[in-house]
């Protein structure tokens, strides 16, 4: 017996070893040679300091400011330790309602779905440029600028399709707004 066990004990321990240290350090140490900056989070940094990640959307809801989709993630939006999807179907009564109420709250008959659905995660930090574009008038109120330098500033930091066709146009929000910040400052 002590024959079939030492073998297996010997084994367990070296597979552990190989699948459990070995290769995630292989891994983790090729992707920070190749792709540094998204391997420690695409961190978003000012003056030295983290302001928030290309990867993890935050919630803006002062009118100054761009607001990201809505989140999936519970009471505090975008938090990042609650990511889950809301687990409603597409034809579910309470997703139906949520949506309708959103439309409602925004005083239009037509928005573009980001604008009222979370996404998979509860956590992208991207919108579509429509959804941007509806939200122009408030921000360059609030800031009291021209809604042509909203525009502007709107057209700049708008991602178009990764080699042109893969993907679609979107707009990360956190970058959106630290441009506005740089460009037209929000007035005390």
């Amino acid at each position: 017996m002590l024959s079939q066990i030492r073998p297996a004990i010997v084994l367990t321990i070296l597979l552990s070893a190989v699948t459990g240290l070995a290769y995630p350090l292989a891994i983790t140490g090729a992707a920070q040679a190749a792709f540094p900056a998204q391997a420690n989070g695409s961190r978003i940094e000012v003056n030295g300091v983290t302001v928030g990640s290309d990867l993890i959307g935050q919630n803006f809801n002062t009118p100054g400011y761009f607001w990201p989709r809505p989140s999936a993630t519970g009471p505090d939006p975008y938090n990042a330790a609650a990511s889950t999807g809301a687990n409603i179907g597409p034809t579910g009564k309470a997703l139906v309602e949520r949506v309708a109420a959103a439309v409602t709250a925004t005083g239009q008959t037509s928005v573009p779905a980001d604008a009222v659905t979370t996404s998979g995660s509860g956590l992208d930090p991207h919108i579509t440029p429509q959804y941007a574009a509806m939200q122009l008038a408030r921000v360059a109120t609030a800031r009291g600028v021209e809604i042509s330098a909203v525009e502007a500033i709107l057209a700049d930091v708008t991602e178009q399709p990764i080699l042109g066709i893969f993907g679609e146009p979107r707009v990360n929000v956190l970058r959106l707004n630290m441009a506005l910040d740089e460009a037209a400052p929000l007035e005390s």
